[in-house]
């Protein structure tokens, strides 16, 4: 299994697109958001600036790129070509083969969160004791598995060409919705409801309590726990269903 962890990420690595659109985007995002707002006035409805808020918001963004598209698009393509078939005709277990995905996915996430945490503190001066630098960088890069959990699903769902196209739009809603790209304070009442049950409003939710220096809240704890049972869950079902085709 370590042989194919190194695989997998040397051949992220390798793959410029995938390292742009992961580790830099998300940077340039934040600074097209905020680049222009104010350091000390509070968005409307929160305890943060918004460049604190979408500090949170693109590291998160970051983050689910480089797992959630990743994984399924490469999963997708590698059952295609027949990738995955070959492997199970080796001693490698099932586990072994998501656990290498998860890795690889991971080996790129942290960079992306910590690229905007820079931009953020170089040119929008945002300051944080080192125990919550230490704590968004955790919570964000270990929450980024509820994502990768999705991807695996993703990518043993759907085949072909249709992956790309199914996997952005649940990337973008989700993205959008969860509040992301924009604060859900700017949502009608009903959006903002369901916006507070997505997995990605309670995942940026996590960075935002430790940037006002208190612990995640137990709602956004439970929901991205019971996400990732269900994603996971999703993920195993659909892999063993693909093991009984081959």
């Amino acid at each position: 299994m370590n042989t194919l962890v190194k695989l997998e990420i040397t051949r992220t690595l390798r793959n410029k697109k995938f390292m742009f659109f992961s580790v830099l985007y998300p940077a340039l995002l934040y600074l097209i958001i905020a680049g222009g707002a104010s350091e000390k006035k509070l968005v409307d409805g929160s305890d943060l600036t918004l460049p604190m808020l979408m500090m949170v918001s693109m590291a998160s963004f970051g983050a689910i790129t480089a797992v959630l598209v990743g994984n399924s698009e490469r999963i997708a393509k590698e059952r295609e070509k027949g990738w995955v078939r070959q492997l199970r005709l080796t001693a490698l277990p099932g586990r072994g083969y998501v656990a290498a995905k998860v890795a690889s996915a991971a080996v790129v996430s942290l960079p992306s969160i910590l690229v905007v945490f820079a931009v953020a503190a170089a040119v929008k001066h945002v300051r944080l004791d080192a125990w919550q630098w230490g704590a968004l960088t955790g919570c964000i890069w270990a929450g980024s598995i509820v994502f990768a959990a999705l991807g695996v699903a993703i990518g043993y769902l759907v085949m072909g060409d249709a992956v790309r196209p199914v996997t952005f739009i649940i990337y973008f809603a989700l993205s959008i919705l969860g509040g992301l790209w924009m604060p859900t304070t700017g949502f009608p009442s009903w959006l903002q409801k369901i916006a507070d049950y997505t997995p990605t409003h309670a995942y940026a939710a996590l960075g935002q309590a430790i940037e006002v220096g208190d612990a995640p809240h137990g709602k956004d704890v439970t929901l991205l726990v019971v996400y990732l049972v269900l994603f996971a869950g999703a993920a195993a079902w659909l892999y063993r269903k693909d093991t009984r085709k081959a």
